[in-house]
C-alpha cells in the first residue's frame, strides 16, 4: 500500500510561486502515475497535473489549461517525491491540493483506489 504526503502550501500573495511535494512511500508497484487535483471551497475537484511513474509504457506529463504556462510537474525517483511548481499564483488558484497514485496509467481502466490519496495541502493565494 503507498502511502503520500503532500506540503508547500501555505499562504502567497498574487504573483508568488510555490513548490508542492508529493513524498510516496510503502509500495510504488502498483502506482503509474500520480495525479495532482486541487479542490476549492463550493467547487468539484480539478484535475491540475499528472506525471508518469516511469514504470509504464508511456512517458508523460499534462497541466490543464488553466495553468498551461504556470505550472510545471516534475518528479524525483530517488526520493519518491513528485513536485508541482506554481509560478505567476492568481487567486483563483487557491484550494486543498491533493496528490493520487493512479494504477493502470494510461489504460480504458485506470481507477486511483480510495486508499491512495494523501491528505491535501492548502494553498491561499491572496489579491
Amino acid at each position: 500500500q503507498v502511502h503520500l504526503v503532500e506540503s508547500g502550501g501555505g499562504l502567497v500573495q498574487a504573483g508568488g510561486s510555490l513548490t508542492l511535494s508529493c513524498a510516496a512511500s510503502g509500495s510504488m508497484l502498483n502506482i503509474d502515475a500520480i495525479y495532482w487535483y486541487r479542490q476549492a471551497p463550493g467547487l468539484t475537484r480539478e484535475l491540475v497535473a499528472y506525471i508518469d511513474s516511469g514504470s509504464s509504457m508511456y512517458s508523460s506529463t499534462y497541466v490543464a489549461d488553466s495553468v498551461k504556462g504556470r505550472f510545471a510537474v516534475s518528479r524525483d525517483n530517488a526520493k519518491n517525491t513528485v513536485y508541482l511548481q506554481m509560478n505567476s499564483l492568481k487567486p483563483e488558484d487557491t484550494g486543498v491540493y491533493y496528490c493520487a497514485g493512479v494504477v493502470g496509467f494510461g489504460t480504458n481502466w485506470e481507477y486511483i483506489p480510495d486508499d491512495n490519496w494523501g491528505q491535501g495541502t492548502r494553498v491561499t493565494v491572496s489579491s
